[in-house]
Order: structure tokens, then C-alpha cells, then sequence
């Protein structure tokens, strides 16, 4: 198995470097990696982005939001997340994912540490019933991809406000039952070490403290993987527009213009359709400002633009872009 160094910070370019190895003939060993991003969400391959996240304090705390190529479901990273790749040969009985496999390695650096780590549930790495990984896993006619989280120094406040966490998978989504079930590796060593170091034990331990077999990446692999995050994996259309067909239903009273009830049905992305309801009054039909609306992506800057150039309070009396934006998009004020 053949190490790879990577110095990529923005997820964009390690989702990219993925995809790149995956379905590459030229990689034709087995290989490992690690990487360290600034503060990201990670959504899951099959999931409705806008849906994930606490889109106001994302955008408030300039937060990166990237989609993966596997399933599961969103997760988050900052400077105190390790994260781990495998891309491996598969073989020809290989037919289901088997995250034992790729998660032992890793229970067994940790465990060398005095963290009783152990695989829960489908996907988890536990240590006394609290999560420190999250795992998840796709293949392709040739190839294995098993990458995981490893919670070092996470900054958990931030990790809880910025997901927004399902009521299928938490009954409540107050904070503590957020915080009450992750837990940092930092707090449990009794050694003194930053997250390089700790990425460094886990390198050893992998490779058995014995020499690594490093594949150093090619200003071709390099600009290589630039390319797929120009063309796919730093894009809008990819890390929201991919997102499946939802609705949404916002209501808001506004002091001096009325109840303001909106439902838009977004599909790939865009505002498929939308009805604006309530008891406010307008010189112009509301539906023309309904069919201005349809088409266009659902992000914020789109529809700033749009209502820049039209006079929406002629739709609804005494309504400012601002009060508006923020029932379309579910803000507080």
C-alpha cells in the first residue's frame, strides 16, 4: 500500500483527488491518505444540502460546504479533524461495503494510545458510547473508497451550530444532544500532541513503524484534479443543485406589511415553482412575482440580483428585499 501526501485545505480538491485516483488506471496499488480541512460541511453524496446545514451561520462563519462521493450523511471538519482515505483493488467477490475492514487499522493506532475505541453501529467509531468517526464507503467496477473523520481538537460548538441535524436521527436538536454524543481524542490521551503528530502515530502504526511506500503526485495529477474541481467539485450546481426534489414552506408576520406565507418545490436547485400567500396588500399580482422567481438557482446572491431590478414592494406593500430574502431562505432576524 503506497502512501500519498496531500497539502489540500479546501475539500473541493480532496473530493476531486478521489474521484481522480478512483477511476485512474494509472493508480494501480493500493493507497492511503490523509487530509486536514478549514471549517467545512461534508454532505453526503444522496442528500439535500440546504437541508444539512444551518445555512445563516455557514455563511456568517465562511464555512465551506462540499459534497462527497459516498453516501451517509453530513459531517463536519475544521484544523482539529484528521480525515483518512483508503482507495483499494477490489476484488472480484466483493459486493457489499465492509467497514470493519477499513476501520481496524485505525481502532488499533488508537487503542496503542489508550483510547478503547471500538466500530458501532454501522459506521461509528465509539469510545464510551460517544463518537470520535464517522466513516463511509462507495466502489466502482474496480475500486474500494473507505474514508473516515477522526476527531482530534473538532471545535464542537461550532460543529453543532453549523449542522443542522435531522429529527430522525436526534429526537431533540438542542445543542446538548448534539454535544452530549461526539467526543475529542485530545481530551483522552495523556500525552502532549497536536493533530500533526497524532496523524504521524497513525502513519506508523498503519505501516507497522516500517519504511512508507510514498506515490508523490505529478504536476500532470495536479493539475488534474484542478480541473475536477473547476468542472464539478467547486461548483454550485454539484454541492446544492445535486441535491434531491424538496419543498420548502416558510411563514413570517411583518410589522406593517402582514403574514407573508411562502412554498417553493426546488429541484436541482432551482426554484421549480412557488406560491406566495398571506394577508398583505399589492398594487401588482403576486403571481407575476412568483413566475419572475421560477428558474432561477436558490441562493441568495441569485435572487438578490433578481430583486434588484425589480420593485417587489409593488407585490407586496411596504416589504424591504432584506425582509423578504429572509422568509424565503428561513432567517432569523
Amino acid at each position: 500500500m503506497k502512501y500519498i501526501k496531500t497539502d489540500f485545505k479546501v475539500p473541493y480538491y480532496n473530493m476531486a483527488f478521489e474521484n481522480y485516483v478512483m477511476n485512474n488506471d494509472k493508480f494501480d496499488d493500493d493507497y492511503f491518505f490523509f487530509y486536514i480541512h478549514v471549517p467545512s460541511i461534508i454532505v453526503g453524496k444522496h442528500q439535500n444540502t440546504i437541508e444539512e446545514i444551518n445555512s445563516e451561520y455557514v455563511e456568517k462563519n465562511n464555512i465551506i460546504v462540499a459534497r462527497r462521493n459516498t453516501g451517509g450523511g453530513a459531517v463536519y471538519h475544521d484544523e482539529g479533524n484528521l480525515n483518512f482515505s483508503f482507495i483499494t483493488t477490489k476484488k472480484d467477490d466483493i459486493k457489499e461495503i465492509d467497514f470493519e475492514k477499513y476501520t481496524t487499522p485505525i481502532i488499533k493506532a488508537l487503542r496503542k494510545l489508550g483510547i478503547d475505541a471500538v466500530l458501532s453501529g454501522r459506521n461509528d467509531i465509539l469510545v464510551d458510547g460517544k463518537k470520535i468517526s464517522g466513516n463511509a464507503q462507495c466502489m466502482n467496477k474496480k475500486k474500494v473508497l473507505h474514508h473516515g473523520t477522526i476527531m482530534f481538537d473538532v471545535n464542537v460548538e461550532a460543529l453543532v451550530n453549523a449542522l443542522n441535524v435531522s429529527d430522525i436521527k436526534i429526537t431533540s436538536k438542542a445543542i446538548k444532544s448534539v454535544r452530549s454524543r461526539v467526543l475529542n481524542i485530545k481530551d483522552m490521551i495523556n500525552r502532549d500532541m497536536d493533530i500533526y503528530e497524532f496523524k504521524d502515530f497513525i502513519l506508523n502504526e498503519i505501516y507497522n513503524n516500517e519504511d512508507i511506500d510514498e506515490y508523490i503526485l505529478s504536476k500532470e495529477d495536479i493539475e488534474n484534479i484542478e480541473k475536477l474541481v473547476k468542472e464539478k467539485y467547486g461548483t454550485w450546481d454539484f454541492n446544492y443543485g445535486y441535491s434531491p426534489k424538496f419543498t420548502i414552506k416558510n411563514k413570517k408576520k411583518i410589522e406593517g406589511v402582514g403574514i407573508i406565507d411562502i412554498m417553493l418545490d426546488i429541484k436541482d436547485g432551482l426554484i421549480n415553482d412557488i406560491n406566495i400567500s398571506g394577508d398583505y396588500f399589492s398594487v401588482k399580482e403576486t403571481k407575476e412575482l412568483e413566475d419572475n422567481l421560477k428558474g432561477i438557482r436558490y441562493k441568495k446572491e441569485d435572487v438578490f440580483k433578481l430583486l434588484s431590478n425589480i420593485n417587489i414592494s409593488d407585490y407586496i406593500i411596504n416589504i424591504k428585499n432584506d425582509d423578504f430574502i429572509k422568509i424565503l431562505f428561513n432567517e432569523k432576524d
